[in-house]
């Protein structure tokens, strides 16, 4: 994990981000790369017109102001901090950065979102989820103490699910965490019989480990959805944080289907992890 990226807002809840950030990075040796996004529009970005020139200017340097009081933390020292601005609008973008950069991880704050508000607008953090192509960490509090002990990996155990599970497992090994798998069998997941269930498990150990020792460590758990299955199963371990692999539906698929990582992102207490599929 040698670079780590963190959008900010100078908001509290991005604070929270970059301390948790920070407390990776110290265990990865990682470079944090600090990122803004001014949110400016076509007309003053590509304006030719003097006081739009100006305003855009006054903007990033007011950024850049921001940045020197957001930057100067006791727990940033001795890291390599790159703080960048961009003018994007568009946080689905944030993606385009990270590829720039070859990042491995995005770490966001979010205060989550839910009922009317999640559904006309949704939140930023949310679109990084949903675009993103490396895994992302979502925060909703103060990381006191950030340590990942116990984790939770949910995923439906299809074969695309390997990766990313592969993925989550190299990053947890090397904190130190106890990963957790588990399956939820509901309604509004294509429920299956036990029988199914063990085979499904089964096949997607075999391509994972290369053998069937972990079966016993696989947890399925029944609830009335995904989402609550895994919420509920995190709070009865006392999990430190939840992984689960995405697929990032984007467009009316995203629409019609939604997408289990985005409710948890949301909904969840604990920070939540995505891994792409």
């Amino acid at each position: 994990m040698k670079k780590i990226i963190v959008p900010v807002d100078f908001s509290e809840h991005s604070e929270f981000a970059l301390e948790a950030a920070a407390s990776l990075a110290q265990k990865f040796g990682s470079e944090l790369i600090v990122l803004h996004m001014l949110e400016l529009s076509n007309a003053i970005i590509t304006s030719t017109h003097e006081a739009l020139s100006q305003e855009a200017v006054f903007y990033l340097k007011l950024a850049e102001q921001k940045f020197d009081t957001f930057l100067d933390k006791p727990y940033l020292e001795d890291i390599q901090v790159t703080p960048i601005v961009k003018h994007f609008k568009v946080w689905s973008e944030v993606n385009d950065v990270a590829q720039e950069h070859n990042a491995d991880l995005i770490i966001m704050g979010s205060h989550g979102a839910s009922g009317i508000k999640e559904v006309l607008v949704g939140s930023n953090t949310e679109k990084v989820v949903r675009y993103s192509d490396i895994p992302v960490l979502v925060v909703k509090h103060n990381p006191i103490l950030f340590d990942f002990e116990d984790v939770v990996f949910a995923c439906d155990f299809s074969e695309e699910a390997v990766t990313p599970y592969l993925n989550a497992r190299a990053i947890f090994d090397k904190l130190g965490a106890k990963t957790h798998l588990v399956y939820v069998n509901s309604p509004d997941g294509n429920f299956k019989s036990s029988s199914e269930i063990d085979k499904k498990v089964a096949n997607f150990l075999k391509r994972a480990d290369g053998d069937l020792e972990n079966m016993s460590k696989v947890n399925v758990v029944s609830d009335y959805s995904i989402e609550k299955g895994i919420l509920n199963f995190a709070n009865v371990i006392g999990a430190d944080v939840i992984a689960v692999a995405t697929h990032g539906r984007k467009g009316l698929s995203h629409f019609f289907e939604g997408s289990v990582s985005e409710d948890i992102a949301n909904h969840s207490t604990l920070p939540v992890m995505t891994f792409k599929i």
